[in-house]
């Protein structure tokens, strides 16, 4: 995993629009990577657990994974259990800014309260790179029915629907594509 983060950081630093969306292990990964402390996560009680995700006050959206989304929905994701968590380790905020690798590379843009009631960073939006961490399963809302907690209901699917346009968005901006030649020898 590191060696791919590098390679985001090296593409983007060169003026490629890269994006890279880290989802819960990816997450964890990722801030093991950043903060450069393998000891940065703390045991969170969050399986099969629908949450709410809680923006800071006076957060500025711009350029994060919630900048499209209707202010109706980003309500709902702070008062209704919309969204799927399911982990055991996470960041806490306190460690999160003690860590200057950490608080540096990524601003918080929501946390989450888990089953004990501990605050853990469930999103993060990296200051200078297209890097955006979810410590939640955006996916799970609209494509997976095994556990019964996931929410289905009209809003949930639309927190997954908007956060994969965000990505496909931030995709698209990247110049990193196969030619057309490679596209049509690879069609089935």
């Amino acid at each position: 995993m590191e060696c791919c983060f590098q390679n985001v950081v090296k593409k983007n630093d060169g003026g490629d629009h890269f994006p890279l969306l880290a989802v819960c292990l990816g997450f964890e990964l990722l801030a093991m990577i950043v903060s450069k402390d393998k000891n940065i996560l703390e045991e969170f009680s969050a399986i099969d657990y629908p949450s709410t995700l809680m923006f800071p006050r006076n957060i500025n959206l711009n350029g994060t994974a919630f900048e499209r989304f209707p202010p109706y929905l980003l309500q709902k994701m702070a008062k209704e259990n919309i969204v799927m968590e399911h982990h055991h380790y996470g960041v806490s905020p306190e460690k999160f800014h003690k860590n200057k690798n950490l608080s540096n590379f990524f601003k918080i843009v929501t946390t989450s309260t888990c089953k004990n009631r501990k605050v853990y960073v469930s999103s993060v939006q990296a200051r200078k790179y297209p890097v955006t961490g979810f410590q939640w399963h955006p996916e799970k809302n609209a494509y997976e029915w095994g556990l019964p907690g996931i929410p289905h209901s009209e809003s949930a699917i639309q927190v997954t629907q908007n956060t994969a346009n965000f990505f496909v968005r931030e995709s698209r901006k990247s110049s990193n594509r196969p030619s057309n030649g490679e596209v049509l020898e690879k069609l089935i």
